[in-house]
């Protein structure tokens, strides 16, 4: 049995919540770049130029590339042999996320109740935490704060296994173009499937955690990933003010579901898709 101090877990957890406000992972940036390359609408070109330097300038500055830190989603894969000492797990980790947001001056952005008073919490606490037990000895953290402009405009859809790849496709655009330009595009779309309606948005979630490049292990749905990118960039939205870069990857992550059911969510995020992810 593996000993962790809770205290080494929330230091982590407080310089990954920094470090994924000011750096744009290398796999976006990259993306960015290769849409203003591909671009041909000024307006469009315009807009990614400002993207891409506003994320340099917020790397070399050790400052928030967005106004809009998010609230903290924490993926927990913990080792059914690994004992954590000194404290509570999931305080740990909201004391991590209070220390991360209040050291590195990022926006505080959740309210302790959601209809009624919304009050401010103050250092961003609590986050959105999902815990897994696996085999091994280890805890691997993937902190993945999350925009609301964007995330007000994902959706889910309960189909029916009639409805086939076709109603897949259908579900999905139809979630994108109610969208349109209001979640910040170019963005990056995860798409869960599978599962309940519940989990079929946790699927949708953990595909943002993957990078834009990277495809579905399954030949059928990376197909089905690039067949939805090009749907996405043929509608016109480009980045913002009209173009073809409207979407700089989608990933989808599926899980077994019932014979009756085919569910079906749409995560989007803006080109600020935060993640971070360590082992300790």
């Amino acid at each position: 049995m593996r000993e962790l101090d809770a205290k080494t877990i929330t230091e982590n957890v407080a310089q990954m919540c920094k470090e994924a406000a000011y750096y744009l992972p290398e796999d976006v940036y990259k993306a960015l770049k290769k849409g203003r390359e591909t671009e041909k609408s000024p307006a469009g070109q315009n807009v990614l130029d400002q993207i891409i330097k506003n994320a340099e300038i917020a790397k070399a500055e050790d400052r928030p590339y967005c106004q809009d830190t998010g609230m903290t989603i924490v993926f927990l894969e913990v080792g059914q042999d690994l004992h954590i000492v000194g404290g509570d797990l999931e305080q740990a980790v909201n004391d991590g996320i209070a220390k991360g947001y209040t050291e590195g001056y990022l926006r505080k952005s959740v309210v302790s109740e959601p209809l009624f008073n919304r009050v401010n919490t103050k250092n961003n606490t609590p986050g959105v935490i999902y815990t897994k037990i696996v085999p091994g000895d280890k805890l691997k953290i993937t902190v993945e704060p999350k925009g609301f402009g964007s995330e007000n405009k994902g959706g889910v859809k309960m189909l029916v296994p009639a409805d086939g790849v076709e109603g897949v496709k259908k579900a999905v655009m139809e979630i994108i173009l109610h969208a349109s330009m209001n979640p910040c595009p170019p963005t990056v779309i995860g798409v869960g499937i599978g599962g309940t309606m519940d989990k079929a948005c946790l699927y949708s979630k953990v595909a943002l955690t993957r990078s834009v490049d990277s495809h579905n292990p399954m030949p059928e749905y990376a197909k089905l990933e690039d067949e939805l990118l090009d749907l996405i960039n043929q509608t016109g939205i480009g980045p913002q003010l009209g173009g073809s870069t409207t979407c700089l990857g989608v990933n989808i992550e599926w899980g077994p579901t019932h014979i009756a059911g085919l569910p079906v969510a749409v995560t989007i995020c803006c080109h600020a898709c935060r993640h971070k992810t360590r082992t300790l």
